[in-house]
């Protein structure tokens, strides 16, 4: 099976996530999800990377990030080498963590960072018993989640350092334009940005497809040539 394209350049956003080895959980207490959280932040720090939103599941998690430095192959090999070797220790365990490799898709920001960062914060609330409940009550549970970048988007006395908050709420005028944002989410539902992904690589319009084709593409391992060839062709 041929391997995901990277596409990597200097300023490059991207949605990324990894999931638990047979989708076991890769957060088992706290202390695995604070020690996650401290080692995202070492790792933004070392490679110049900008967070955008963020959220952990049990089983998984969602990154907004924009590299500044053409390298997210290494941010998040080290960030996942580190957090593996801490949860292996932690609850006594060797072998994998994650189930093969991480998942990177390039973002258009201009058109989607927004609304992806919305998709991703409501995550906590779209599955299991929550996702029948009624609007309020998601709501009232997505706002005492407290693993995700969602309460910094909403409450200024809740940010986080290691977040870079004010693109997303520029592009709605602010904390309480952006919670009426997430809260019309629950209302009216919203559709998946991700059937927007074109070559399984870049969530974008086909005028940024075109950009990034002509500026970034170049041919990749054996393995990714398949979707390379696809994307040229």
């Amino acid at each position: 099976m041929a391997r995901q394209l990277r596409i990597q350049y200097a300023g490059a956003y991207y949605h990324v996530t990894c999931r638990g080895n047979e989708r076991n959980r890769i957060f088992k207490d706290d202390d695995d999800r604070r020690r996650f959280l401290y080692l995202l932040e070492e790792s933004l720090e070392t490679y110049q990377a900008v967070l955008y939103a963020y959220v952990l599941m049990d089983n998984h998690f969602h990154l907004v990030v924009q590299t500044m430095r053409a390298n997210l192959s290494e941010f998040m090999r080290r960030f996942n080498i580190c957090y593996t070797g801490w949860f292996n220790y932690h609850h006594n365990r060797c072998g994998h963590l994650y189930q093969g490799r991480y998942k990177a898709l390039l973002i258009d920001a201009d058109n989607y960072l927004l609304e992806l960062s919305r998709y991703i914060h409501l995550n906590p609330v779209r599955a299991g018993r929550l996702r029948k409940c009624d609007y309020q009550e998601r709501w009232l549970n997505l706002r005492r989640y407290q693993w995700s970048s969602l309460p910094g988007y909403i409450n200024d006395k809740k940010v986080i350092e290691f977040v870079n908050y004010d693109m997303v709420l520029g592009m709605v005028r602010g904390r309480r334009a952006y919670q009426r944002f997430v809260v019309d989410g629950l209302k009216e539902g919203i559709e998946d940005p991700f059937e927007d992904v074109q070559y399984q690589t870049i969530l974008g319009d086909d005028d940024f497809v075109a950009r990034v084709k002509s500026k970034y593409i170049e041919e990749g391992s054996l393995r990714e040539q398949p979707m390379y060839r696809d994307m040229i062709s």
